[in-house]
Formats: C-alpha cells, sequence, structure tokens
C-alpha cells in the first residue's frame, strides 16, 4: 500500500503551521485558537462525529450534549499539541499510577518486552519516550499515514532508538518484526483497533463483549516475549501518569496452550476493566473516531 494511500484529517501544512503558531503566538492567545479550529473540524467531520457520539453515548449511558462531542474533539486536539511539543524536546514528565511495579521493573532494567496500548489520553508520547530512555530501543508497530509529520518528528528525535513497523506495508512486517524479536529491544503495538489484526477475540468492554485484537497474545508465544500493557493519561500541560498491567509471561511450567491462551484473556480482560473505569472517570480520553468495537455476535 502506498505511504500516501491513507492520510490523517486536515490539510497537508497543517502540523507544521500547528509547531509555528506553537512557536510564534503566546499560549493565552494560542488556545482560543485552537478551540476555534477544533470547532470547525466537529463542524465539518460529520463521520467522526458520529462515532465520538456513539462512543460517548456507551461510556456516559445516556445521549450526550453536543457540547460534550465537542469536548472529545478537543481533548484529542489537545493531546496532538503534547505529541508536537515533545517532538520538538519540549520537556514532558511521567509519573506512574499504582499497580505498575511491573512496568517500572522492566524500565529500569531492560529486556525484551510486548508492550501494548490503545488509542488513550498520550499513551503514543510515553511509547517514544521510552526510547529516550537511557538506552531503549523500541519498535513500534503503526500505520503509515500520507501526512504523518508527528511520527516523523519523533522518529528523527531518536533517531537510531524508535523504529517505526508499518502495518500496513505487510511484506515487511513479518520480517520487521523477526528482526526486532532478535534484539532485547522492546515491541510496542495498539490493541484496539481491528484494521489489521490477525485474530481478534470477544472482551467485556463499555457494557458488551465487543471484539479486540489478540496478537499480541499470539506474538508473546511465537517470540518468547512477555507483555505488559499500558495507557498514559494527560496529568497536565507537562505531566502523565503511567497506568500498566502486570507483567504476562507466555510459558509457565507445566501449563497447557490452552490454559496459557485463558491466562492471556484473563490478562487483557484485566487491563480492559482498568482502561473502562479510566474511561468512566474522563471519557474523554478515548481517541478512536472510528466505530467502536463491535459486539462479538456481528463476528462472521
Amino acid at each position: 500500500m502506498s505511504r500516501h494511500a491513507r492520510r490523517n484529517p486536515g490539510p497537508s501544512w497543517g502540523y507544521p503551521f500547528l509547531r509555528l503558531a506553537d512557536r510564534v503566538v503566546p499560549e493565552w492567545l494560542y488556545r482560543p485558537a485552537r478551540m476555534l479550529g477544533t470547532a470547525v473540524a466537529w463542524a465539518a467531520m460529520r463521520e467522526q462525529r458520529a462515532h465520538s457520539r456513539a462512543y460517548l453515548e456507551a461510556v456516559l449511558g445516556r445521549l450526550p450534549t453536543r457540547r460534550e462531542t465537542y469536548r472529545h474533539f478537543f481533548a484529542f486536539e489537545e493531546s496532538l499539541i503534547t505529541k508536537l511539543r515533545v517532538a520538538d524536546g519540549r520537556p514532558y514528565r511521567t509519573v506512574y499510577a499504582a499497580g505498575c511495579e511491573d512496568f517500572r521493573q522492566w524500565l529500569e532494567g531492560g529486556g525484551p518486552m510486548l508492550l501494548g496500548t490503545f488509542h488513550v489520553g498520550v499513551s503514543d508520547v510515553q511509547g517514544c519516550q521510552i526510547a529516550g530512555y537511557a538506552d531503549r530501543e523500541i519498535y513500534v508497530l503503526r500505520q503509515r499515514v500520507g501526512n504523518s509529520h508527528d511520527t516523523d518528528r519523533m522518529e528523527a528525535q531518536f533517531k537510531g532508538r524508535l523504529h517505526f513497523v508499518w502495518v500496513n506495508e505487510p511484506g515487511e512486517v513479518l520480517f520487521r518484526l523477526k528482526e526486532a524479536a532478535a534484539t532485547p529491544a522492546a515491541i510496542a503495538m495498539q490493541c484496539d483497533r481491528l484494521e489489521f489484526a490477525a485474530r481478534a477475540e470477544p472482551f467485556e468492554f463499555l457494557g458488551a463483549k465487543r471484539l479486540f485484537p489478540f496478537t499480541i497474545y499470539e506474538l508473546a508465544h511465537i517470540f518468547q516475549r512477555p507483555v505488559l500493557l499500558s495507557v498514559g493519561v494527560p496529568q497536565g500541560p507537562q505531566l502523565a501518569a503511567l497506568h500498566a498491567s502486570p507483567r504476562y509471561d507466555p510459558v509457565r511450567p507445566g501449563e497447557s496452550r490452552g490454559e496459557a491462551r485463558e491466562r492471556a484473556r484473563g490478562h487483557f480482560q484485566a487491563f480492559l476493566w482498568q482502561l473502562e473505569a479510566l474511561l468512566r472517570q474522563d471519557p474523554y480520553l478515548w481517541f478512536n473516531f472510528t466505530p467502536l468495537n463491535p459486539p462479538a455476535s456481528t463476528q462472521p
């Protein structure tokens, strides 16, 4: 698939313009301008607005107001601004939420790992920060789009430590994964969208048994790598809290493959419940402006 076959919404010059404005326009003026720009996007993007409304109805348990769907759009815009600022070298700090002992131990000690995350909050930023942590190296599975200025900037900033594996270039994915698995580098992938999932399984999420990718656990058994799931929740303009799962190890002595699969399912389900609790507290963290994961009953 061509690099430019798909693209992020907005003009090709949008990201460079936002970066320039961020440098020269004071925040007291720039933030209202971003709010106005978000209002224009909210009005124009009918399909994404409908998906936002459907998600918010699921998480709120009622029909959202127009103001609430606008807040969802603006939260996403602010996460983009955060990514662009981090890509330009702005300081950004992460603290650990409760229950992150396994993630902290891995980050400080290193070693092969499969990192699963979601289109939630500032998770992208924290994935890239791992590449700036001491000598950590990370391969990130990502969909390539035409105007991916944010990923281009982050790859340049962490050159040699941050590598993107483009999932919509299938001829390269397996080779790059094998290449990454032969090193101590971490491999990170999104675990919410079904577009390029090799396998999907049903899990409880937002009031229904919904389909989620299960590929990360298949890779865990193929490459004999443990799994950690995490998301980043913004705590302010330059601070985020990391929420992470316990570590999943693919092999236990005397355990059958079926038992390992059930343990993997339990591991993923527990983190989905943790994620749902975060979304109930702040519904505007979910950045999938696409159809919500379908109920398992719709699976062919």
